[in-house]
């Protein structure tokens, strides 16, 4: 009995490289986000692992902006990036540095995408101040944001450590 050899067709597709694949991860933790604005995934990687997600939401414990059905901030007229004394949420970026142990994420890199709550459109997701200063201290190497047209921005942390300016900016 002779044997047929058989073919085996694949599928092809394109792989995502590693930085589109964890942008990915990063968007979809941001739909557990709270904010009525903004909605930001943040997640940490080091060595190829997910060290930590995080998205942006009230203290454990505290009612959100979407249960209240109000943002402070919107309420007092602030702009995207003002006011933040106001806001309720605490950042992603700042949740998952604080679900992660620092040692695991020394030398590590921060992904970060979002969108608008009112267009659903991506937006930049630049670090606040507040969060960059977490960053640095978290000792992360670089951080890797979607764009609003769906680029990649890479920013290594050390240059903010080197001009002191761009944290504030």
């Amino acid at each position: 009995m002779r044997k047929k050899n058989k073919k085996i067709f694949l599928k092809k597709y394109s792989r995502p490289s590693k930085d589109e694949y964890y942008l990915n991860v990063a968007l979809q933790i941001s739909k557990r986000a709270t904010c009525l604005r903004r909605n930001y995934g943040a997640i940490i990687v080091n060595n190829d692992e997910i060290i930590s997600t995080g998205y942006c939401g009230s203290p454990r414990g505290l009612p959100n902006c979407i249960d209240l059905g109000t943002c402070p901030r919107e309420e007092m007229g602030f702009p995207s990036g003002k006011g933040y004394d106001y806001c309720r949420s605490v950042h992603a970026e700042s949740n998952a540095i604080i679900s992660a142990e620092r040692s695991r994420m020394l030398g590590g890199k921060m992904y970060i995408a979002g969108y608008d709550v009112k267009t659903n459109e991506l937006v930049e997701a630049n670090p606040c101040s507040m969060c960059k200063k977490m960053i640095i201290n978290a000792g992360l190497n670089e951080v890797i944001i979607r764009k609003a047209n769906g680029g990649i921005k890479k920013i290594k942390v050390e240059k903010w450590i080197k001009n002191p300016d761009e944290i504030f900016s």
